[in-house]
Parts: C-alpha cells; sequence; structure tokens
C-alpha cells in the first residue's frame, strides 16, 4: 500500500514539475527503506528528469543496482529536457558496455532528440541505420522522432520518406512533417500537409507559423496567425506567441508588436521567461530600446538569454557603456554568458572604440569562460582594431585565426583602410580580395573606390568592366516608415509618391537651412561620371530623406520617426539626418543594415563611428 502511495506521489510529482517535491519523497524512501523497491527507482528517475534535475538524475542512476531500458531511457529524456543532447549521446555509449542492454525504442527516440538538438545530420543517419537493423524498425514514435530530426537538420526530402514509410501516423508525427517543410521554407507543401492532416491543434497551427517565421515568410506567419484565431484555436502553449512576437523583430513593425504584447497580456503570458525574452528583442529590433528595457526591469525571473537580448540590444543602439554595466550586473548575478553574449559586448565596444575592453573581454570569453571563439568573435574584434586604426594589428589577426576570413571581413577591413587613409595597404587587401572574386555588388564598389583614390584608372576600368560582365547591380536602397497602422516604403529617386511637392518641398527648405550651417555634400561616393551638380542631386533622392521628409509632414509633432533602411546609410546622409534633427527639434532613429542610430540635437547615438 505504500510502495503504490510512494508511485503515485512521485508521478504527480513529474506531471506538475515541482522539483522540492521530488527531492523530499526521496528522502521518505531513503528513511523508509524503499529507494530500491520495484518500480519506485525508475519513477523517481524520471521524477528528477521531469522537474529539471538532471544531476539529482545521473547520481541516482548511477547508484542504481540494477538497471534496464526503462532506467536508460529515464536518463537520457532527463539530459534531452534539460537541453544537453551532447550529454544524452555520451552517455548512451555506456548503454552496451556497462549493462550489456540493447537499445529498445524508447532509448532510440531519445538518441534521435539528442541528434535533432545538436543538428548534427552524421550522427542522425548513424542512430536511423542502428534503428533500421534493430527488432524496434517499425516503431512509429521513433520515426515521429525521425521526421522532426530531418526537419531540423534542413533535409525536409529525408523527413518526408521516413513520414511515408509511417503506418499509424498521428498527431505528432503530422505536425513534425509541417514543421519540416514550413522551416525549409517550402511553404506550398507545408500548407499541403496541413490541410490533409486529419485534425488541426495548436500544435500543428504552431509548427506551421514557428516554421515560416524560421525561414523568413514572417507575413504568410501573420496572416496564419490571424486564420488560427478566426477558427477560435485555444492558445494553451505560449510557443506559437513566441514565434509571432519574432516576426514581429523580423519585419521591424513596432506598432505590430505592441499589439501582440497587448495579446499576449490578455491571455496571461507576461510572466513566461521566453516571451518576455522574444519581448526584449522584438523592441530592440523595432528601434524602441527603452520599450526593451522595461520588459527586462519588470521580470521577476531571468537567464542568459534575457541578459544576452538586452546587451546586444543596447549595444546596437550605441549605448556601449550601459551594455558593459549590463555585463557586469550580469556576472554579479552568477549567470554565465554564452557565444551571443560576448559577440554583443565586442560589438559594442567596436562601434565606441572601447580597444582595450574589447581585447579584455575576447581574452576573459576564452580563459574565464571556456567558449571558442567563431569567425563572428573574430570579425568583431578585427571590426574594432581596424576601425580604432590598429590596422597592422587587425592583419596579423586576420592572418593568425584559425578561419579563413569571408568576403564581408575583408570589406571591412579595406573600408577601415580607406577611412584611414592607409591606400598602399588599401591597395594590397583589395588586390587579395578581388582575386576571391566576390559575389556582393557592394564590394564592387568598394574596391572601385579604393582604386581610384590611389589614381589606379586602368584598375578601376577593369572593375566596372567585371560588373558588367558579371551583371552586378547594388541593390536599390529603401527605407520604411510606420506611421500609426500606415506603411510607407520609399525607393532611391523615387519621383512618382503621391506626396513629391510636398517631399521636395520640404527637402529643399531644409538643405537651404543646412547649408546656412555649414552642411557640404559629400559627392565622393556617387560613382557616375557627371557635374558636382547632378551628384548632389543624386544624394537629395536617397531614400532615408524621402521618409524623413514624408515622416515630418505626417506624424505627430514631437514623436520620434522611425525608419527602417534596407542599406547601409551613406556618410553623406548620416550627416544630413544629424542636422535635421536639430533643425526640427525631433528625434529620428534609423535602423540600417548595420545597426541603429538615433539622431537628436544634431548628434548621432553612434558617434559618428560606424
Amino acid at each position: 500500500m505504500l510502495v503504490t502511495r510512494y508511485f503515485r506521489l512521485l508521478q504527480q510529482c513529474a506531471r506538475r514539475n515541482t522539483p522540492n517535491v521530488a527531492k523530499t519523497l526521496h528522502a521518505q524512501l531513503l528513511k523508509n527503506g524503499l529507494h530500491r523497491y520495484g518500480p519506485l527507482p525508475n519513477t523517481l528517475l524520471d521524477a528528477y528528469g521531469k522537474c529539471g534535475l538532471p544531476g539529482d538524475a545521473f547520481s541516482l542512476f548511477e547508484e542504481m543496482p540494477h538497471r534496464d531500458q526503462v532506467s536508460w531511457a529515464s536518463i537520457l529524456t532527463a539530459y534531452n529536457q534539460a537541453n544537453l543532447p551532447r550529454r544524452t549521446l555520451s552517455i548512451s555509449r555506456a548503454i552496451l558496455a556497462d549493462d550489456g542492454l540493447w537499445p529498445d525504442h524508447f532509448v532510440y527516440a531519445s538518441l534521435v532528440k539528442a541528434c535533432a538538438g545538436l543538428g548534427s545530420i552524421r550522427l542522425g543517419r548513424q542512430v536511423h541505420a542502428s534503428f533500421l537493423l534493430s527488432s524496434f524498425c517499425e516503431d512509429d514514435v521513433t520515426k515521429s522522432s525521425l521526421v522532426d530530426m530531418y526537419a531540423k537538420c534542413g533535409l525536409p526530402g529525408d523527413a518526408r520518406a521516413v513520414f511515408d514509410s509511417i503506418l499509424a501516423k498521428n498527431a505528432v508525427s503530422w505536425t513534425a512533417m509541417v514543421s519540416a517543410y514550413a522551416r525549409s521554407g517550402l511553404k506550398s507543401d507545408a500548407m499541403a500537409i496541413f490541410e490533409s492532416a486529419p485534425a488541426r491543434s495548436l500544435f500543428s497551427w504552431t509548427a506551421l507559423i514557428s516554421g515560416l517565421v524560421q525561414s523568413g515568410n514572417n507575413v504568410d506567419a501573420f496572416h496564419l496567425f490571424i486564420d488560427m484565431r478566426r477558427d477560435g484555436v485555444d492558445i494553451i502553449d505560449p510557443l506559437v506567441l513566441s514565434s509571432i512576437v519574432g516576426a514581429c523583430a523580423n519585419l521591424a513593425m513596432l506598432e505590430l508588436g505592441k499589439q501582440i504584447h497587448g495579446l499576449v497580456i490578455l491571455l496571461g503570458y507576461e510572466s513566461c521567461l521566453f516571451i518576455s525574452n522574444a519581448l526584449i528583442d522584438t523592441y530592440a529590433k523595432c528601434s524602441d530600446i527603452l520599450g526593451a528595457k522595461d520588459i527586462f526591469n519588470g521580470m521577476n525571473r531571468r537567464d542568459v538569454v534575457s541578459w544576452t537580448s538586452i546587451i546586444v540590444g543596447t549595444a546596437q543602439h550605441g549605448q556601449a557603456e550601459e551594455a558593459l554595466e549590463l555585463f557586469d550586473k550580469m556576472v554579479s548575478t552568477r549567470v554565465k554568458p554564452n557565444e551571443v553574449t560576448f559577440v554583443g559586448l565586442i560589438y559594442a565596444c567596436s562601434h565606441v572604440g572601447l580597444v582595450d575592453r574589447g581585447r579584455g573581454l575576447f581574452n576573459s570569453m576564452i580563459k574565464d569562460y571556456g567558449i571558442t571563439p567563431s569567425l563572428q568573435h573574430y570579425t568583431c574584434l578585427l571590426d574594432l582594431l581596424s576601425r580604432s586604426g590598429h590596422l597592422d594589428e587587425a592583419e596579423n589577426l586576420i592572418n593568425q585565426m584559425p578561419f579563413q576570413p569571408d568576403e564581408p571581413t575583408w570589406a571591412a577591413f579595406l573600408s577601415a583602410c580607406k577611412q584611414h587613409g592607409k591606400i598602399e595597404m588599401a591597395v594590397r587587401i583589395a588586390d587579395g580580395l578581388l582575386s576571391l572574386k566576390p559575389e556582393d555588388p557592394s564590394t564592387y564598389i568598394l574596391l572601385s573606390n579604393i582604386y581610384a583614390r590611389a589614381a589606379m584608372w586602368d584598375k578601376v576600368a577593369n572593375i566596372r568592366k567585371l560588373m558588367t560582365l558579371m551583371d552586378v547591380r547594388k541593390e536599390p536602397g529603401y527605407s520604411c516608415i510606420d506611421i500609426g497602422k500606415e506603411k510607407q516604403v520609399f525607393y532611391a529617386g523615387e519621383t512618382i509618391h503621391p506626396m513629391k511637392d510636398e517631399i521636395f518641398c520640404l527637402l529643399s527648405e531644409l538643405d537651404a537651412e543646412m547649408r546656412r550651417r555649414g552642411y557640404v555634400p559629400d559627392t565622393s561616393l556617387v560613382l557616375h561620371d557627371m557635374e558636382q551638380q547632378e551628384k548632389e542631386k543624386q544624394l537629395f533622392w536617397h531614400s532615408e530623406r524621402l521618409a524623413v521628409a514624408y515622416g515630418l509632414l505626417k506624424s505627430v509633432p514631437g514623436t520620434v520617426i522611425r525608419i527602417v533602411k534596407n542599406l547601409r546609410v551613406c556618410g553623406d546622409c548620416h550627416t544630413v539626418l544629424k542636422f535635421i534633427s536639430a533643425i526640427v527639434k525631433r528625434e529620428i532613429v534609423v535602423r540600417d543594415a548595420n545597426r541603429y542610430h538615433h539622431f537628436k540635437g544634431g548628434t548621432c547615438s553612434c558617434n559618428d563611428f560606424w
């Protein structure tokens, strides 16, 4: 009777996720001498895993004198649930060596899930092959896990082959296949599977919407979310909200993000950790860093993602000192930073020229936290060194780092050489970069500028000939502005907008006032052979200027003007926006391809270091 009572209590503990209760019950089992009786050890092991206590689960597992397949499945599941897939796979090798057991379908499903967590297709195929040779090769649960694994590894064709072999397809397998197509960007295939499923649940809707967001189909994801709401699907799990909040971040649509935030509050999920983390990221990416800070400051519990999101957000908005202060607070609360945290920190140092602090953080990442630097870390450090004029050190770093520099890395270094007037070094780097046959049109434009600065006109002509032969075209510049529920997109040189005359008139007035205040147009980046006046006219019609003028004409006086641009703000427009912010006494926030610029009172948050 007592054994049955403990068995039920442990099952209840696992369902309710109450770790303290699990430890209390373990203590009582030890006191009553029941810790090795019948099914209780495995049930306790399962409870520890489901309560997020993998360390306690493993200690118990090690002490068990007799372990069976249930024991192994429970410990592997515990590691998977704790997001420790490497530990899952490493410990699984001992199944045969220590206990002489063959994996069963539960163990296979756990191993497949671990491979999916790692994104390791090589290990996944090995487990799949072993599964096919086992006596459990027809197990549909493991096959559903395989569908999910191939989906997460970006192989929807392999996922479909496994899916078609499932005899009794359940909701899990249908959902996994929907996810496989959606996250691979195969929207029509995902919709076909979704619509042919025998039943639609919140989880199948979530798989479709989340997959579309991950593959960049954010607008389609929003339309489906609206359809789901119209169908009256009860949101009993907040994951779909996290995905749609992420879509707001990707689209940089602040007003829409605020509406979704309101829905989150209405449904009672505002205290959900990963929803709050997504909201921090969204407000930051929608240029409302104050909104991101409000979310962060209101959180009762914060994890590494929370801290990293706010650190990266403040860094991108030019608030480097605050980002570094946040990092110090993060460390003081004993939250261990991850790879992304250090990318944000070194990025912050890069954009205000804190060379010594950036070097220190790079070294601390390796020595204090055991993080192996990625290409992104090296690129951020290289950017810091080169922007700050330490070009020889930057070049040594390129030659010594354990990665082949990619085209953007070389282009960033080349741009710094040009900025600091190191023409000889720039030409040498340009020759090397040209030999890589770059693909980005802006790289060719940069190369042309370098050779022009060095008066190497034959190479300038060669670059332009290459651009013609390769049909290289610079991506058209455009800027988006949201005013309430209205969204407007302006392209560089646009002359067909209904408010063209009003926009031209306002820009002309602003241009005259700027010139009175000392503005001189910088036409050095206009490559076309034309008169100075024509070059200035080209700059006059850049998309961000059109968007700002429209915002000044249409928005409520005194409100912040927020613009999203697909390319980097050019040097002349950067100067112009500083002048305009001082003239009209308005804050202008521009999110370009590189960072965020807060123009206010004639200055920019990037301190002209971008």
